[in-house]
């Protein structure tokens, strides 16, 4: 047997999605002209599927600290945080989000899925038990799997199915570990967070909360859901990325308990893992402190998505349940989906095809994400180019 002989039924279908044109597994934007257009190959493009949720990528302040720190700092730590790896600018930016969401403890990783596997590992031992949102990332079942904990899933947004499970545990649940996210990444949809808090209340257990696209997003400070809704003091830890909002890549934990710091000594991911680049860190500060002064990007952005989200559906598509900067449009079959995202980037937008079993449910979809930095200009081109497939007949409309 080879090596990838496992792998044959996936090589065979990914060779069919390959070999018929652009290839939508790895798709390379060939030149970067801002943070809302590229080019792939001759055909210019707005990019409505980079998770740029604030437009940042492109800020001048963000763009000059980082080359400040290039030249002062280098082009790499070469070391993990607990052998050479950890600089000064590490150590601030850890005080710098503790001060932001007004907590004791905040831990830097090298990207956001290392954060939660990091975080979540360390906790779901195999003396855990882990409850768990059937549509959560799968960095979280993959930490999951590390740290060897019993995981049971409940259904996606069901706080139901949840308290049902827990009061199954008994005196079990006190201890368990409840993770949910903010803003699911292919939906777009919001965790019933409130009901969730409630269950948490009555039974126990403590409260991790993936905010890695609602960081920046939800909040009157950009603090996520768990903020927006006020239940910062029932949320146990927040886990978030560098890569959406603050335009970079990392990740981190906020605890509401100093004793999250003895994390750093039993978190593999942690202690093994290289630390983030200087200039990375340096663009990250640079970019929380826009967050802080900026709030009028958070309304830039909600407004694009309303525009978005209700011309989409206003043309018969089927789109996420809830208006967010992720706004998926459900698609019929593989096939269909490849068809059409090569069909839209033809008229000049690119978005996110998922294929199952990325996509929740079997479903496949195409993933729009918008930005604070989308003029109302390019959110109507958006629909203009979804009007033109479907008079095209690329795929029938949803009614």
């Amino acid at each position: 047997m080879g090596l990838y002989d496992g792998y044959a039924r996936l090589a065979d279908e990914r060779q069919v999605f390959q070999g018929a044109g652009l290839n939508p597994f790895g798709t390379c934007i060939d030149t970067l002209h801002s943070a809302t257009e590229g080019q792939i190959g001759q055909q210019r493009v707005i990019l409505a599927g980079t998770n740029n949720y604030l437009g940042l990528t492109f800020d001048s302040e963000a763009i000059a600290a980082a080359q400040a720190a290039l030249g002062e700092q280098g082009t790499g730590t070469t070391g993990s945080r607990m052998a050479n790896g950890s600089y000064g600018a590490h150590v601030a930016l850890e005080a710098e989000l503790a001060a932001f969401f007004e907590r004791p403890s905040a831990i830097v990783f090298s990207t956001g899925y290392v954060a939660n596997l990091g975080i979540i590992s360390a906790l779901a031992t195999p003396k855990a038990v882990v409850l768990l949102d059937a549509d959560c990332h799968a960095s979280i079942y993959d930490a999951c799997a590390l740290g060897g904990a019993q995981v049971i899933r409940f259904r996606h947004n069901d706080a139901a199915d949840l308290e049902r499970r827990m009061v199954r545990l008994g005196e079990q649940a006190r201890d368990a570990l409840i993770i949910v996210e903010g803003i699911y990444s292919m939906l777009g949809d919001v965790a019933p967070l409130q009901a969730i808090v409630d269950i948490k209340r009555r039974l126990g257990g403590y409260l991790l909360v993936d905010e890695a696209h609602s960081f920046g997003v939800l909040g009157h400070t950009g603090r996520g859901l768990v903020q927006a809704l006020g239940l910062e003091q029932d949320v146990d830890i927040i886990l978030g990325t560098f890569s959406k909002s603050l335009a970079a890549i990392g990740g981190f934990a906020v605890g509401n308990d100093q004793g999250m710091e003895v994390l750093r000594y039993a978190s593999r991911p942690y202690i093994f893992t290289a630390s983030p680049s200087p200039s990375a860190i340096a663009s990250v500060r640079s970019a929380l402190r826009t967050i802080a002064r900026q709030p009028e990007l958070r309304d830039r952005l909600w407004a694009n998505a309303y525009r978005l989200h209700e011309g989409l559906a206003q043309l018969g598509y089927k789109v996420g349940p809830d208006v967010s900067p992720v706004i998926p449009v459900m698609i019929g079959t593989k096939e269909q989906g490849v068809r059409f995202w090569r069909a839209l980037i033809e008229e000049g937008v690119y978005v996110n095809l998922v294929l199952p079993p990325a996509a929740p449910s079997g479903i496949t979809l195409v993933r729009c994400s918008v930005s604070a930095a989308h003029s109302p200009e390019q959110i109507n081109a958006m629909v203009r180019a979804f009007a033109a497939l479907r008079d095209r007949g690329i795929l029938e409309a949803a009614p």
